[in-house]
């Protein structure tokens, strides 16, 4: 297997992460006999830094042309300003635009070597095995916005807008993931508000109506987010729109214990896919060598089987990490003392 990956480090604890998984990938293709060419881009705040754009021209090319792009994170105090007019978080926005990378999966598993580290009651951990899926250029996020001033009042607004076409995509995505999973999907909206759930719903049924195979089921929102504390392994595949899907998986993230251990895929229509850790840039402990890398290292696992079809390597990659933990290793956000590097010793020394 020859690919080309696109690296992004981004910004704080980005780069040190993103070279962890690297190595990792480095480590795969010399035991597997493939061919790995790596490239390196700037997103996010060091893209501001260095060009004045959160998402330069070249980087955009480089993806474009590339199998698979592996990001760290963007962001960081220094480009906080909300009325700054770039912002980090622009450039992966736009990247997920521009590649029409519609859907963010983010599997949420709780290791049973790390039920110490979750805030939750070890018989609520049992058996959780969640796949969110979550709608990603559509929604608040990509509708019309604004602020008027009338009257000596001022007024924001930030619309939701979806298409039956956008729903159905993601939604179909997420029946074809529950085939092989345990065969069930919860799609989550506000449909007894909002007018954009009711459409939402109207297609879940609708697509589910092509799966006889598979129980849909719907939640709303705010029940749904009590759920996920409260029985979250009666979950399967979550589907739901874009902003839903941004605060219920940070939610779920606490279940293992720590963001530090958890990966994302955002996929389109081809085998190109943008992988990252869902934690952000950590700009407190940057530059430190203490960053967890297990979250970025599960995104290049989800890599090698979305994008190059290396399921066999992908499920090295993903045992390695939890004979890491089951070996008692940890970095400081497990409650351990393990830095970033003798973190991936440990996994590369079990791949």
């Amino acid at each position: 297997m020859r690919a080309n990956i696109a690296l992004l480090p981004g910004d704080g604890i980005g780069p040190e992460v993103v070279e962890a998984a690297c190595q990792v990938l480095e480590r795969v293709a010399a035991k597997g006999g493939h061919s790995f060419q790596f490239s390196r881009h700037l997103i996010g705040g060091s893209a501001i830094d260095a060009t004045g754009s959160a998402l330069p021209d070249d980087t955009l090319s480089a993806c474009r042309a590339a199998d698979a792009a592996l990001l760290g994170a963007v962001g960081g105090p220094k480009w906080d300003d909300p009325s700054a007019a770039v912002r980090p978080e622009q450039g992966l926005l736009a990247l997920r635009r521009e590649l029409g990378l519609y859907a963010n999966l983010r599997p949420v598993r709780v290791s049973p070597h790390l039920v110490d580290a979750s805030p939750l009651r070890p018989e609520r951990l049992a058996g959780v095995d969640i796949l969110f899926v979550r709608e990603l250029t559509g929604g608040l996020y990509f509708g019309k916005h604004g602020r008027e001033r009338e009257n000596g009042v001022e007024r924001a607004f930030d619309t939701m807008v979806y298409t039956d076409g956008e729903i159905r995509r993601v939604v179909e995505l997420a029946f074809r993931l529950a085939a092989g999973r345990r065969r069930q999907v919860t799609s989550v909206d506000k449909a007894n508000v909002l007018e954009s759930s009711r459409l939402w719903r109207r297609v879940a049924v609708e697509v589910a109506g092509r799966h006889p195979q598979i129980k849909l089921e719907h939640q709303l929102v705010d029940s749904c987010a009590m759920r996920i504390v409260t029985a979250p392994a009666s979950f399967d595949v979550v589907v739901t729109e874009n902003m839903f899907g941004d605060i219920l998986t940070d939610e779920a993230a606490v279940l293992p214990g720590s963001l530090g251990v958890l990966p994302s895929a955002s996929l389109g229509e081809g085998r190109f896919g943008l992988y990252e850790p869902i934690h952000g840039s950590a700009p407190d402990i940057a530059g430190r060598g203490i960053a967890n890398p297990v979250g970025t290292i599960l995104s290049a696992a989800m890599l090698l089987r979305h994008s190059l079809e290396l399921t066999d390597e992908a499920a090295a990659v993903e045992t390695a990490v939890e004979r890491a933990l089951a070996s008692g290793a940890r970095t400081g956000d497990l409650g351990g003392s393990l830095g970033t590097a003798a973190m991936l010793d440990v996994i590369t020394a079990a791949l």
